[in-house]
């Protein structure tokens, strides 16, 4: 923690200077630093303090020989493990956009309804975990498919390191299943690609001129309610020199949509950068490989026997069930650690 604890005592220090408010914008992202940072030193103040307490309750335990008393300490102990793991793993989570709030895409592959079906089913399987693991999510666009399921989704993630957890997922997502559109019950392997954008905050860089932008209004679809569905309160905003297309049908209003779509767009914007400096350079590592069909992360199988596996790391469950219902933790914590142990090999 000695790396937080200075760079908390830096930032607090920068917000007493002169003029540290007379750029908002750089004002409000580093006040947001400082307080994940004052959140993450807490915390670990916290842990140790209950750390120390409990080693002194089960040294007492024994002295006095109340095996009773000793178990209740060691299951809170074991308890407490777990939330120094956890607290470990968000210490992984040290990359420039890593503390972001994120956007999440999910995209349907080739294969009409099935991977349609299977895009959903990655949908319902976020939002269970984003719900279980206390993130804010809102589905910013959800454009459904012909028969069944989707042919793309949008969800805006809130909370402390969204980007960082989330950027586990990105990539191809395999499902392999006794398909329910298949009148004779054959074996189908489906593919859907997620993508997740980090919220930059920081938005001074990358410029939008009003010339660049294609803009269509046109009447949300699905579930909405009759205001949704009756008005033109839907926005699409391609960017013409890059060919980026966003859209946005959450909000009753016209002008709300346009504002959500535009932070999308900056989202992706951001990212389509990175990714150009990337090619430009040459400078890509084996496990920042480009996301395309190619690039297979994790298979989901539910036929002829369930499983779950992560071609990265190697981490597979058999309650295939369980991770569709958002059971995801172990994925994310294998990939982190992986991460971390591969950006410190020499």
């Amino acid at each position: 923690m000695d790396r937080q604890e200075a760079e908390l005592a830096a930032l607090e220090k920068s917000i007493a200077a002169p003029g540290f408010w007379d750029k908002p914008e750089e004002a409000a992202r580093v006040m947001g630093e400082l307080s994940t940072l004052k959140h993450t030193v807490a915390d670990w103040a916290a842990l140790r303090e209950r750390t120390d307490d409990l080693r002194d309750l089960v040294s007492l335990a024994r002295e006095e020989s109340d095996e009773a008393f000793e178990e209740e300490q060691l299951v809170a102990l074991r308890a407490l493990r777990e939330e120094l793991e956890r607290f470990e793993l968000r210490t992984y989570l040290g990359g420039e956009h890593d503390r972001c709030d994120a956007i999440v895409s999910i995209h349907p592959g080739a294969g009409g309804t099935e991977s349609q079906d299977w895009a959903l089913m990655l949908h319902r399987m976020y939002l269970r975990w984003l719900e279980h693991n206390g993130f804010e999510a809102r589905v910013l666009d959800l454009q459904e498919g012909d028969e069944a399921g989707i042919k793309d989704a949008t969800i805006e993630v809130r909370g402390p390191f969204a980007y960082g957890y989330l950027s586990a997922e990105i990539g191809v997502h395999r499902l392999v299943r006794i398909s329910p559109f298949d009148f004779n019950q054959r074996r189908h392997t489906s593919f859907a690609s997620v993508f997740v954008y980090p919220e930059v905050e920081d938005l001074g860089e990358i410029e939008i001129r009003d010339d660049e932008l294609r803009i269509d209004r046109y009447r949300a679809s699905g579930a909405g309610g009759q205001h949704v569905n009756k008005t033109e309160s839907a926005v699409r905003i391609t960017h013409l020199p890059t060919g980026i297309v966003v859209q946005c049908q959450a909000e009753r209003s016209q002008h709300r949509n346009r504002e959500m779509a535009m932070k999308v767009l900056y989202a992706r914007l951001h990212h389509h950068r990175q990714q150009e400096e990337l090619k430009k350079t040459r400078a890509r590592e084996a496990s920042k490989k480009e996301i395309a069909w190619g690039s297979q992360i994790r298979s989901y199988v539910l036929h002829p026997y369930t499983m779950v596996k992560d071609h990265r790391t190697g981490f597979e469950v058999g309650n295939a069930q369980g991770v569709l219902d958002g059971d995801l933790n172990g994925f994310i914590e294998a990939y982190l650690r992986m991460r971390r142990t591969e950006s410190a090999a020499p």
